[in-house]
């Protein structure tokens, strides 16, 4: 398609034939704008390629677009404006990308600049700077003040200067906005946009003899020469050690790094200098990667019998299937089995992804991987810079990288002979993005790639999501199954406490049992580590009077402030509004303001008072903002300087610590009876992953204490007995009895408005609107959330299902977007906003 695009587009005469290219904006409107390409661009546009183009009334703005299609038809409704710039002079984006955007945007019901804008780094998107200078025509007829005086002497010196460093110039205290517009209506000054690429390669300055000195003779002369100057004589001699000029003269034009030299507390810096001004020395700059070298790889690993089975079953699969769920249980070694898989899929010359749910996560994999594949592994996440995720992205174009491990947003990159992905953990929920759009799921949108590289995709987990199982179990997808730990590992005794009978006999301490304590103690004996679990940070979900129940909500949403110890405030996890402690009761004025519930952050501090001289460390979103705070974390874990780790779902995902024998769980029940049809699902998932941390090492069985209110639960024997096939029949039937996923689509639509009576005026005509056309068992609502408002916007829903089969779900998803179309051109409603969430969690 790409190719012949641009066959097509260079065949025409170039005197005779105007240009167009058909540009995706990083915007969110539903087509696509035609520009005019200048006619000595002409022969260098491809489609893929980045371009800058004006955009907006009196193009005000400027922005990146992708080329996506090219020809010599001009558009018909209005005037095509000229592209600026071209930025690529080979495309960064394919065509399987830009089909793969196409596809998102119908499948997610949303707009494909959106896609593109959450796709591409951010680095690759070009930015523009307000600039100013002075008018060169302006010969001083107007009176200026003090401060005008003082930039406008800066301006004539300076080609141009930003906002930021005319404000340094003018000092405190002074609008530089309203000086700025002063000197523009005055026309002294000139304001202009300047635009510049995100993208920056790191630089290194390196130095190096000059040429004239690179053959031994004339190196000789130099040294002779330099005699009566010993500190100089000095430099050359400490630079030829890290440098045999002499015995190979082409090791010269690699240089060396000049800090080595800089850094020498025993050289002369002036002496430096002096050689480098006289030509003896000259610097340059080249590249460097942001990613450093690794050791060299380790080559092949060794699998278990278990493990050689496990890999021969899927391969096997894989000669009938394109897609595998492999199903192992915690500490099964999954991990050994995808490395293995990786090498063979390399060895034929294929691109990999591995993709991963949490940061967290990639940490500690990626250490491992590393060992395997060493720096031709690319890594992919949020927490790199915007320069960082640049450099892999032109790493896959380039070839550099054949093997990438990364996130979610992991599957935009340019890949263009995908061989194998692997989704491990393909269950976790944070494979779903929720905003902004798309909200895709990574795991579906990785098999859409792959089937259209006729690459093999491998569904890694101990608790599958029911949807996958159920497509293997229907023989959609191939299935291997691993039941042994690695190395004869044992799976955890799992024991329940009773929380109410633990009150009741008052051995309850806080938030901790007694049988809790006792286990915890008993670790620290034996030097073992502890996992502590609660899906709840901060300090205390709210702080309440105990005379006039007030209670601290957010003034934008409809919740309780989250009370965080540390940094003594009451905090918003919805829009992150923030307030002070309050000393009294703002309604009754008592001093009885007590905190309600625990968080992470209670529990640290609780452990640290019933175990002082024990260390303690938190995982949770609080403590991992920083670019490594997963990695020091989970090093300093790892290392066992540290006894306990207490942490939200980040530690349920696939960690591995040998040294954990203890995992304690707080709060089971309020995850087990949250209202949701997944509630079951998911507490199985995620009390079955965390408790897999405790006992991976072989000859020692770890122990998990579950605290409960009610211990009879079936979920918590099913957990117990490790039974997730029975969790499956069981649910699999409610499902199907309801007409829920893996046997229905989920749309839902959230109307949101300032007003409450809009939003809820809008929600229900929409309701209706659909109601009469798909049936009143299709759809659902509208209803209020349990949070019914967030960011000062009134939520209201609409849940629709469709069935899997024989309905034409294209058609249904354009009814529901006219519909929807209808409510945002009401002009009684223009104000409303409607959010969709295809295949909703």
């Amino acid at each position: 398609m790409e190719n012949q695009a641009n066959t097509l587009f260079t065949s025409f005469d170039a005197d005779e034939v105007t240009f167009f290219a058909d540009l995706i904006l990083p915007i969110p409107v539903p087509k696509l704008f035609t520009y005019r390409i200048p006619r000595g661009m002409a022969d260098l546009v491809k489609i893929g390629a980045r371009v800058i183009v004006p955009f907006g009334k009196k193009n005000s703005r400027v922005l990146t677009a992708i080329v996506a299609r090219l020809h010599n038809s001009p558009p018909a409704n209005y005037q095509a404006r000229y592209v600026t710039e071209l930025l690529d002079e080979y495309p960064l984006v394919n065509s399987y990308q830009l089909e793969l955007f196409r596809w998102m945007a119908e499948y997610y019901m949303c707009c494909v600049g959106e896609v593109m804008n959450v796709a591409l780094p951010s680095g690759l998107k070009i930015s523009s700077q307000s600039k100013v200078q002075f008018n060169p025509d302006f010969d001083y007829p107007e009176l200026l003040t003090e401060h005008e005086e003082i930039l406008l002497t800066e301006l004539k010196k300076q080609p141009a200067l930003t906002y930021d460093e005319l404000s340094r110039l003018a000092g405190e205290g002074v609008n530089i906005a309203a000086l700025i517009k002063s000197l523009v209506g005055k026309k002294a000054v000139i304001v202009f946009e300047e635009i510049r690429e995100k993208y920056v390669p790191k630089m290194i300055r390196k130095i190096r003899l000059h040429p004239n000195y690179e053959e031994r003779e004339q190196l000789l002369v130099l040294l002779q020469r330099l005699e009566k100057l010993p500190k100089q004589q000095e430099v050359v001699m400490r630079y030829l050690r890290h440098v045999p000029v002499q015995h190979n003269p082409a090791l010269n034009q690699k240089g060396l790094d000049k800090t080595i030299l800089n850094q020498d507390d025993e050289l002369s810096q002036s002496s430096l200098q002096t050689l480098v001004k006289n030509a003896v020395f000259e610097t340059f700059e080249v590249i460097q990667p942001r990613f450093a070298d690794t050791s060299a790889p380790q080559g092949e690993i060794r699998l278990t019998e278990h493990q050689q089975r496990a890999a021969e079953q899927i391969m096997t699969r894989f000669d009938q299937q394109n897609i595998v769920l492999f199903h192992g249980i915690t500490g099964s070694g999954k991990t050994e089995v995808y490395i293995h898989l990786i090498q063979q899929a390399l060895a034929g010359g294929s691109q990999v992804l591995y993709l991963l749910p949490e940061i967290a996560l990639t940490t500690q994999i990626v250490v491992r991987l590393q060992r395997v594949f060493g720096d031709k592994m690319g890594i992919y996440h949020s927490k790199f810079s915007d320069n960082e995720r640049v450099e892999v992205w032109k790493g896959v174009v380039s070839g550099q990288y054949q093997f990438v491990v990364g996130v979610r947003s992991a599957v935009f990159l340019p890949f263009d002979n995908l061989g194998l992905v692997i989704v491990d953990e393909e269950h976790e929920t944070s494979y779903k993005q929720h905003d902004p759009a798309p909200r895709y799921h990574a795991r579906d949108v990785a098999l859409m790639m792959a089937h259209w590289q006729q690459a093999k995709v491998l569904l890694g987990s101990a608790t599958p999501s029911l949807e996958t199982y159920y497509q293997a179990k229907q023989g959609r997808y191939g299935l291997v199954e691993l039941h042994h730990r690695f190395g004869d590992a044992t799976l955890p005794t799992i024991l329940l406490i009773d929380t109410k009978q633990e009150k009741r006999q008052k051995t309850m301490k806080n938030e901790f049992s007694s049988a809790l304590l006792d286990a915890l103690e008993m670790n620290l004996e034996r030097k073992e580590q502890s996992i502590l679990f609660q899906n709840r940070r901060g300090y205390s979900p709210y702080m309440q009077c105990e005379d006039c129940d007030w209670t601290a909500e957010c003034p934008n949403c409809a919740v309780s402030l989250t009370y965080h110890q540390r940094d003594a405030e009451l905090r918003c996890h919805y829009c992150g509004h923030k307030e002070a402690v309050p000393r009294l009761c703002p309604t009754c004025g008592s001093t009885k303001v007590k905190t309600i519930g625990f968080g992470t952050e209670k529990l640290e501090d609780q452990l640290q008072v019933y175990f002082p001289s024990s260390r303690v460390l938190r995982m949770d979103l609080d403590t991992t903002r920083a670019k490594d705070a997963y990695g020091q974390i989970i090093r300093e874990f790892e290392s066992g300087s540290v006894d306990m780790l207490v942490g939200t779902q980040m530690i349920t995902k696939g960690l591995d610590f040998d040294n954990v024998s203890l995992v304690g769980i707080f709060d089971a029940d309020r995850l087990i009876h949250f209202p949701d049809f997944r509630a079951t699902e998911r507490s199985f998932q995620m009390l079955t992953q965390v408790s897999g941390r405790a006992g991976r090492r072989a000859g020692r069985q770890g122990t998990v204490l579950i605290q409960t209110a009610n211990p009879h639960q079936s979920i918590l024997q099913k957990i117990i007995q490790n039974d997730y096939k029975g969790l499956y029949e069981e649910e699999i039937q409610e499902r199907q009895d309801f007409n829920y996923p893996p046997f229905s689509r989920l749309i839902k639509l959230t109307v949101r408005h300032p007003d409450k009576a809009i939003s809820q005026q809008a929600a229900e005509r929409l309701c209706a609107e659909l109601t009469d056309a798909l049936g009143s068992t299709r759809v659902l609502g509208p209803e209020q959330p349990l949070v019914e408002r967030i960011r000062n916007q009134f939520l209201f829903d609409i849940l629709i299902k469709i069935e899997r089969e024989k309905v034409n779900i294209k058609a249904v998803k354009a009814y529901i977007q006219d519909r929807i179309n209808d409510i945002l051109t009401d002009k009684g409603l223009r104000q409303v906003s409607i959010v969709i969430d295809v295949d909703c969690l």
